[in-house]
């Protein structure tokens, strides 16, 4: 079912927290179209199970970060900085998800986001080994995909680094996002250890999210750490050493609409973590165009590894992909992929998108405006897809994108 140019303009709606900055800017493009607004429900009666749709509408699931309430019924405990809590968070949080899936059926109502896209997009292991499948550039990563034995703490964070030979690592809480929890670990031998993170442990041992990266330098400290984090699943990836911009290390955040990938942001920081809420700021991206033409690669070529990551979520129609460049600015992999990677404020389009004047909710409004209610369409004309997986040269799971 999708709106059609005889049913009218399409009826939209959006599962959010009424209140956040996410819903008041996609509410923005939707008056921008020229649509009334659209309905929000909120997540606080999708978890009391009072979210009712409507039948015609097109749905859209955002964010339900930023609202304690919400954070206390997903999580549990009443202090939303905590770490722990993440698998607990994910198995409610998906399974809401699809208590809105079932509702909207039931109505008639279209969904802009697929339930398993997003159980898949928030767990790092599955996320990275569907990417993997496919051919997407990703880091080597022993926990990869849904068969991997699981780590139950630093004992087996030693042993896997030590097993596929990966001195730098990233350890990552399975279902964390913004940072949450994750660790840019560092080893050179015995005794030799060196992590950045931002978790911070109180006198009780319960793990908090500060606003700052900070070291641990002994193995003690990492393990106390690494343990506390495993029981809620961790994922680890080889740390890949990433290209600089003015002395700061630097990746890309590209939002990808119906397939066609319209915003990117540089983002740099002097710590391994670039997110802008840790310190990191936005880096020229002018400059990284420049850095990858002069470096013989091809700026249209990284676009495409984005595309092609989005492409493996058919069923959802915006994400964000943190795209890693490696030193040299000529090759590229793909770190994460984001269902909620779209909070972009002011940031206008690609040139050659067809969203150059849009933000990225703009530009989702006019994919459905367009006719593609899901990420399987496409947005604007098709972009040449570039050289295929088996034309371009592989190292390391980092792919050239020339």
């Amino acid at each position: 079912m999708s709106p059609s140019a005889s049913s009218g303009p399409p009826r939209l709606a959006v599962v959010g927290i009424p209140a956040n900055r996410r819903v008041g800017l996609f509410q923005d493009a939707v008056r921008a179209a020229g649509l009334p607004a659209a309905r929000t429900v909120s997540w606080r009666e999708v978890l009391r199970g009072e979210a009712v749709f409507l039948p015609g509408e097109t749905v859209r699931i955002d964010s339900p970060g930023e609202d304690d309430e919400v954070d206390r019924l997903l999580r549990g405990g009443d202090d939303p900085s905590r770490v722990e809590g993440s698998a607990r968070w994910y198995a409610r949080f998906t399974s809401a998800v699809r208590d809105v899936a079932r509702a909207a059926a039931a109505a008639g109502a279209v969904l802009l986001d697929d339930p398993q896209d997003i159980a898949v997009l928030f767990d790092k292991r599955l996320c990275h080994g569907v990417l993997d499948s496919a051919g997407v550039p990703v880091p080597d990563s022993p926990t990869s995909g849904p068969d991997t034995y699981p780590v139950r703490g630093w004992g087996d964070v030693r042993r896997l680094m030590s097993d596929h030979r990966m001195p730098r690592v990233f350890v990552k809480p399975a279902h964390g996002s913004s940072a949450s929890g994750v660790m840019a670990l560092e080893t050179a031998g015995p005794g030799r250890i060196r992590a950045a993170t931002s978790v911070e442990r109180d006198e009780q041992g319960r793990l908090f999210n500060s606003l700052r990266v900070r070291h641990c330098t002994t193995e003690r400290e990492v393990a106390t750490l690494v343990d506390a984090l495993a029981p809620d699943g961790l994922h680890i990836e080889r740390w890949l050493p990433k290209a600089s911009q003015r002395g700061r290390v630097a990746d890309l955040r590209v939002v990808v609409v119906a397939g066609r990938a319209t915003h990117a942001v540089v983002r740099t920081s002097r710590s391994p973590m670039t997110n802008l809420h840790l310190g990191g700021a936005r880096g020229d991206l002018d400059e990284v165009r420049a850095a990858v033409e002069a470096a013989g690669g091809s700026w249209s070529a990284a676009l495409a590894v984005c595309e092609r990551a989005a492409s493996c979520f058919p069923g959802t129609l915006c994400v964000g992909v943190d795209l890693l460049p490696a030193t040299g600015w000529r090759r590229f992999a793909v770190g994460e992929v984001n269902a909620f990677g779209d909070l972009l404020p002011r940031l206008t389009g690609l040139p050659g998108s067809g969203a150059e004047a849009l933000d990225t909710y703009g530009a989702q409004v006019a994919a459905v405006l367009a006719g593609a209610p899901r990420g399987g369409g496409r947005f604007g004309p098709r972009r040449a897809a570039g050289p295929t997986s088996d034309e371009r040269t592989r190292n390391d799971h980092v792919i050239d994108a020339s």
